[in-house]
């Protein structure tokens, strides 16, 4: 591991203003060390800033305020998160061990690096860690990766179940940097690789996350479902996060779908809620839909699993949420 610096931030404004090219942040430090042992990750310093005053959980109006610092064990136990978000707390408690939970925090959950192996492998170029080295995923190893919205440049998938639940809430992410404090929506935050895969969100240099907010509780059921090669922890070959809400003549009144493990972002299923927004709630719809959004799909050889495998989750999904 390459020699860095240290540094304790009291606030976010000094967390801020000790960033400087080459600076990286720490949180629970659960992907970043990793990638510094791997050599993939090599920062002139870090500022740690898992102590920062960030790590609450409190109503705000309608909706609920967690900050960035809030371990993911805690965020999943919350009572106000399992009373009014279990989906998001069943995400959760799918992302990882409980040993790891215990010490990643919402925002390093959130920035997580993808788990391809050509990027995790520095023996191997990766247009992520080095730009216009090449994607040798895409005649290799990409049983795991994505089918939707990748690019010549980059077919890796993000690895966050917490973010694909966050996408289906529309919750939002509170920055503050250099330029001062702003809001990014999600979906929004992440971002699809096109020819700059090495870039995995819109945050510019600096910027730290300091909370999420959620807004109230979206009617109808919800659910999060995750498909993984192994009952133990593992990442989403394919998941999802769906809210269905239908109404008494039994027509959809509203639907958030968001799936995880087939694309650079959390995925939004815009073209399968389109497609269900009052049509009648029933199996058929639901396959028309999945349909709809799978359409775009361009799976490589050894990925095209992914497709049914989505589609068939799609309306199981959905057919358990159906009153």
């Amino acid at each position: 591991m390459k020699a860095f610096g240290y540094a304790r931030a009291a606030d976010p404004a000094d967390a801020v203003a000790r960033f400087r090219p080459g600076t990286m942040y720490l949180g629970g430090g659960t992907n970043l060390v990793d990638l510094m042992r791997l050599g993939v990750a090599e920062p002139e310093a870090l500022v740690d800033v898992s102590r920062l005053p960030l790590s609450g959980i409190e109503p705000e109006g309608d909706g609920l305020r967690v900050g960035a610092a809030v371990r993911n064990s805690d965020l999943a136990t919350h009572p106000l998160v399992r009373e009014r978000y279990p989906m998001l707390a069943r995400a959760v408690l799918a992302g990882a061990s409980g040993q790891v939970r215990n010490m990643a925090t919402v925002a390093g959950n959130l920035l997580q690096r993808t788990r391809c192996p050509y990027f995790q492998d520095v023996s191997k170029p990766c247009n992520k860690r080095r730009p216009g080295s090449g994607c040798p995923a895409i005649a290799g190893d990409h049983a795991n990766l994505a089918v939707l919205g990748h690019s010549p440049a980059c077919v890796a998938t993000h690895p966050s179940d917490l973010a694909v639940a966050l996408v289906a809430l529309e919750a939002r992410v509170h920055v503050t940097g250099p330029g001062g404090t702003r809001v990014v929506p999600m979906p929004g935050l992440h971002r699809l690789p096109g020819d700059e895969p090495q870039r995995d969100t819109v945050l510019e240099p600096g910027e730290l996350v300091t909370a999420v907010t959620l807004p109230a509780p979206p009617p109808g059921a919800s659910l999060y479902r995750k498909v993984r090669e192994r009952a133990s922890f593992a990442f989403a070959l394919v998941s999802i996060a769906a809210v269905l809400d239908v109404a008494p003549g039994g027509t959809v009144a509203g639907c958030r779908i968001a799936l995880g493990g087939v694309a650079h972002v959390p995925w939004r299923a815009e073209r399968a809620e389109r497609v269900l927004r009052g049509a009648p709630a029933g199996e058929e719809a639901f396959l028309r839909a999945a349909e709809a959004e799978l359409e775009g799909a361009e799976p490589l050889p050894r990925n095209a699993y992914k497709v049914p495998l989505a589609r068939n989750l799609i309306v199981r999904t959905l057919l358990e949420l159906t009153p």
